[in-house]
């Protein structure tokens, strides 16, 4: 039968392939086989010293020579071990063990040799067969080693036709990524073959590690890799910085490959591979943030043995926060929330979590006072995390006295209370929609911090309230990555069922921040703010969302337009086309935490002229008169300028 190259190699590879029946060598076998090749050079070395001095070869004194070898070598490899390592991850180390220990069997050799010369006048090698006894014990105990690894690295070969598995290239050249390497093709039971290195350096071209091929980014390369094929590159993100990470997205778009990305080393650095380490990228991992420091020591040192309340606690932002707070060991932590199955998942999370975590699941809801006077009573919270809100635009626009009533009463609720009973901290969630809002709920929420820094400037003033060392804090913030209902899950859905992807327009921009680092970034804020400030976090580069929409689209291992059509519905009641942090009149002072500015916005607000108010939203919501809440509203925050609304008509009147 004619055999190509090809064949004739994927032939030999399964074949050799018996020897993944063989995981590892046991010690005592690789012991024996160490003796058998000593036994055998000492041999060799006899017969040479016997050849060359001319003399006959006698068995007696042969053997009791052999026994004087065998046991200095036994003795040393005792002492030593060259037979410890696994044979077939040999390296460096094993290379000096077995250095060091036939070493140390010629220099023992060479003094037996020289005692018993002058004290018998017997020799038990002649001094040219002690070092071609070293020199071929090394070499063939090295040889045996080498031989070993080859054929597990040869057996590690994947036949590329076998659609079991799938070809990948892995990204970059380094310690990490040779180790995965080394990983998927000593691992049966991976489901990929691994077709070539990509590197950035042009100058590792035309080298292999492992057999395996190195190439460039460049042209040329790329038509090389073609030719195998590959499905995906594997990348390890946390090593990778943004332009990198971009320049990765870019060329795997241009080569129609997938990306794959595999978590930090420390994270599954074991003998044997996981395969539910390597998963699809996600778009949060190509985004490439900075990473943000926070002061662990202070944050911990406020928190712990502490009794910790987080209002929307099975939400997003709060679900992230209480895992955060989880860590810092609080006396006791309340989640308060009124959804009762999300809030059941995350019990059963922070009980797998945190089991030593004394935690109280509340169902309860922050617009009812008296139900959340209860709990205040019951368990004097000392810090107060309301992140419960109303969050999304188009709904709220239908739903004005809804917005109000959740998002400006239950942060009134929650403040006051946390001021009645004591609380050292509350720190108010709210976001970029509040600054110019063209929208009921950015609106909504800009009520809501007009309305703690009232109560706060309030209380500092007026000797007579009890708790007025309180301190009230409030964060602003932009989109987050991956929450319930924002565009990151819409987009996987819409992906997932074949499209199309709708975009309300093609220039809306937005700002993006991950869920942990939004929510370190409030227990940051909460542990250095002094009362009555509102912070402003750092939110990057605005992203615009078609760009979005097509990366996401790739990432999946499809084309924009050709297999997902993207299609723009216009801007939804209430939607402008790009957020800001701040209003045009106000600016920022910096922190210690370069991430974390302080917002010098007007905050001059009468407590009693905002109470004033609030007592006609509250009316109004009371009779659901939608109009008139947002008329009220738009008094309160001149500011307001409804977009896309049927509330514009309110703006020409005004």
């Amino acid at each position: 039968m004619n055999l190509n190259k090809q064949n004739f190699q994927q032939l030999i590879i399964k074949k050799v392939s018996l020897f993944r029946s063989f995981p590892y060598l046991p010690r005592w076998m690789v012991l024996m086989i160490d003796l058998f090749i000593s036994i055998s050079s000492f041999t060799i070395s006899y017969l040479m010293c016997q050849q060359l001095q001319h003399e006959m070869v006698l068995l007696i004194p042969f053997l009791l020579k052999l026994l004087i070898g065998v046991v200095v070598t036994l003795f040393f490899f005792y002492i030593i071990k060259p037979y410890v390592g696994i044979i077939r991850y040999s390296g460096f180390k094993d290379g000096v063990r077995v250095f060091a220990a036939t070493m140390c069997i010629l220099v023992s050799l060479i003094i037996l040799n020289y005692i018993t010369e002058k004290a018998f006048s017997y020799t038990i090698l002649c001094k040219i067969g002690l070092f071609i006894n070293f020199l071929l014990t090394s070499f063939f105990m090295f040889s045996f080693r080498m031989l070993v690894k080859l054929m597990h690295d040869f057996a590690g070969n994947r036949d590329t036709s076998d659609k079991k598995y799938t070809p990948i290239l892995i990204f970059d050249v380094s310690a990490t990524t040779v180790a995965i390497a080394e990983m998927i093709k000593n691992n049966p039971a991976a489901p990929y073959s691994l077709v070539g290195f990509v590197s950035p350096d042009n100058n590792v071209r035309d080298k292999s590690i492992s057999g395996v091929p190195v190439y460039s980014m460049s042209d040329k390369d790329s038509r090389l890799i073609k030719r195998k094929s590959p499905a995906a590159m594997l990348i390890s993100p946390m090593e990778q910085g943004r332009r990198e990470k971009q320049a990765i997205a870019d060329y795997c778009e241009k080569n129609n490959l997938k990306i794959l990305a595999l978590p930090p080393v420390a994270n599954w650095q074991d003998e044997h591979f996981s395969l539910d380490k390597i998963k699809n990228i996600q778009i949060e991992d190509l985004l490439g943030r900075v990473p943000i420091t926070i002061s662990i020591g202070e944050i911990s040192k406020n928190l712990e043995g502490k009794c910790v309340m987080v209002t929307g606690a099975a939400g997003s932002i709060g679900s992230e926060i209480v895992r955060q707070i989880g860590k810092f060991r609080p006396r006791l932590l309340l989640l308060c929330d009124m959804a009762e199955s999300p809030l059941h998942l995350l019990q059963l999370e922070v009980e797998e979590k945190f089991p030593k975590l004394n935690f109280l699941p509340i169902i309860c809801d922050v617009r009812d006072y008296v139900r959340m006077q209860k709990i205040f009573k019951e368990h004097r919270p000392s810090h107060v995390y309301h992140a419960a809100a109303y969050k999304h635009v188009p709904l709220m626009e239908k739903h004005p006295c809804e917005s109000i009533h959740t998002n400006v009463l239950g942060t009134k609720n929650m403040a006051d209370l946390s001021v009645k009973y004591g609380a050292e901290v509350f720190v108010m969630v709210s976001t970029d929609k509040a600054v110019n809002p063209t929208n009921v709920m950015g609106a909504s929420k800009r009520i809501a911090e007009i309305y703690v820094q009232s109560l706060y400037n309030y209380i500092k003033g007026n000797p007579e309230v009890k708790n007025n060392q309180i301190r009230i804090i409030t964060t602003r913030f932009g989109n987050v990555l991956g929450s319930n209902g924002s565009v990151i899950p819409r987009f996987k859905e819409q992906i997932a069922k074949g499209g199309p992807v709708t975009v309300t327009d093609p220039e809306i921009i937005r700002f993006f921040m991950t869920i942990p680092e939004a929510c370190r970034l409030v227990l940051e804020a909460a542990n250095m703010g002094k009362g009555g400030e509102i912070f402003v976090f750092d939110m990057g580069t605005p992203v615009k969302i078609l760009d979005l929409a097509k990366k996401m689209i790739r990432l999946a291992g499809f084309k924009p337009e050709e297999d997902i059509k993207i299609t723009f519905t216009g801007l939804r009641p209430g939607e402008k086309l790009y957020e800001e942090l701040l209003a045009n009149e106000e600016i920022t002072k910096p922190t210690h935490n370069k991430k974390i500015m302080i917002g010098t916005v007007r905050d001059n607000y009468e407590y009693e002229e905002v109470k004033f108010y609030m007592e006609q939203l509250f009316a109004a919501i009371e009779k659901y008169e939608d109009e008139r809440v947002v008329r009220i509203m738009k008094e309160i925050v001149p500011e307001f300028m409804s977009a896309n609304s049927v509330y514009e008509i309110l703006d020409v009147q005004r």
